[in-house]
């Protein structure tokens, strides 16, 4: 009798027989893993088993890849960002090795490689999820297969950033917005230094989501899984109400890629160094605290469960507190 269990991102069926390893597979619908193992134990009662060693013998890692990302990746709030690396990670080298012959040191070689054209940061997410990768083969798939990536040394975290504003940054990225004809980059940024929220956030509020009345706003859908609803300032507010055109359910009904290149060419053309979209958040957060609002009320607007987490994004300026000594 097959196994239908509860993941975290969907249902997992796994079917054992005497005498024929143990498959396995996710589903994001309960029906549809109880139809695949179901066709899995028909196929293995009629004789229909497959010799596993000879099977995965000529599988590369470019094939988990391919499978992760057609199976796994969509079921992800952030599937866009991986099926952008996974794409990368499946032109490298590394992802034309036999699975047999993977070893250790074919990520340690990566690892090394990776570490001259990008980030640590960067680069652990590379490992994180090729380890992620072989361990739902193993898991998931039934693949035997070992995961060399738990073996490696990863790079080190990298320290948090503490980009803020400068004074007059804040001005040139709305004037330059005045000047673009692309018309939600404003509205988009102001909500961004408004709010706290992330981009995803933003890029999904809906209209129905809003209470004019109270002041707040729903974000059902939120990057640790735990939706909130936030209050919103007056500019808040009447900024979202100036950017709803009433012809879509979305405020900004744009893909996170289109944003990405609008935001890219804005920072460019006002001649900003080294400011990510997210660096707004970190600003916003800091100006709560700076409003004198406490670390729970903060917590509120923000999403943050862990208090904690707050310091990476609080980066208080030593002069305008010391302001407050006088």
């Amino acid at each position: 009798m097959a196994s239908i269990r509860k993941r975290h991102n969907g249902w997992q069926a796994q079917v054992r027989r005497n005498n024929h390893p143990s498959i396995a597979r996710t589903f994001r619908y309960k029906s549809d893993a109880i139809a695949w193992a179901t066709k899995q134990e028909a196929r293995i009662e009629t004789g229909e088993s497959i010799d596993f060693a000879e099977k995965y013998k000529s599988m590369r890692l470019f094939d988990l890849l391919e499978k992760y990302g057609a199976e796994v990746t969509p079921t992800k709030l952030s599937a866009y960002k991986e099926i952008y690396r996974i794409q990368r990670l499946s032109r490298h080298p590394v992802s034309q090795t036999l699975l047999s012959n993977l070893k250790a040191h074919h990520f340690a070689q990566f690892r090394d490689e990776r570490l001259e054209q990008a980030g640590t940061q960067a680069v652990r997410h590379d490992l994180n999820l090729f380890g992620h990768v072989l361990k739902t083969a193993r898991l998931d798939w039934g693949v035997p297969v070992s995961n060399p990536v738990q073996e490696i040394r990863k790079p080190p975290i990298s320290k948090s950033r503490n980009r803020r504003l400068d004074l007059d940054e804040e001005e040139m990225l709305l004037q330059g917005c005045d000047l673009s004809w692309v018309t939600y980059l404003k509205p988009i940024i102001m909500l961004a230094l408004e709010t706290a929220m992330r981009r995803g956030e933003i890029l999904r509020i809906e209209y129905g989501n809003i209470d004019e009345v109270q002041r707040t706003l729903k974000i059902p859908v939120t990057k640790n899984g735990h939706p909130r609803t936030i209050p919103l300032s007056t500019l808040a507010l009447s900024t979202l109400q100036s950017a709803y055109d009433g012809t879509s359910g979305k405020i900004f009904p744009v893909s996170p890629n289109a944003f990405r290149m609008a935001w890219e060419k804005l920072r460019r053309r006002v001649g900003i160094v080294d400011l990510h979209f997210h660096d707004l958040r970190h600003e916003a957060i800091s100006r709560l605290f700076e409003k004198g609002l406490s670390i729970p009320e903060v917590a509120l607007i923000s999403g943050h469960r862990d208090y904690r987490m707050l310091f990476r994004y609080t980066h208080l300026r030593a002069e305008d507190v010391a302001k407050k000594l006088d």
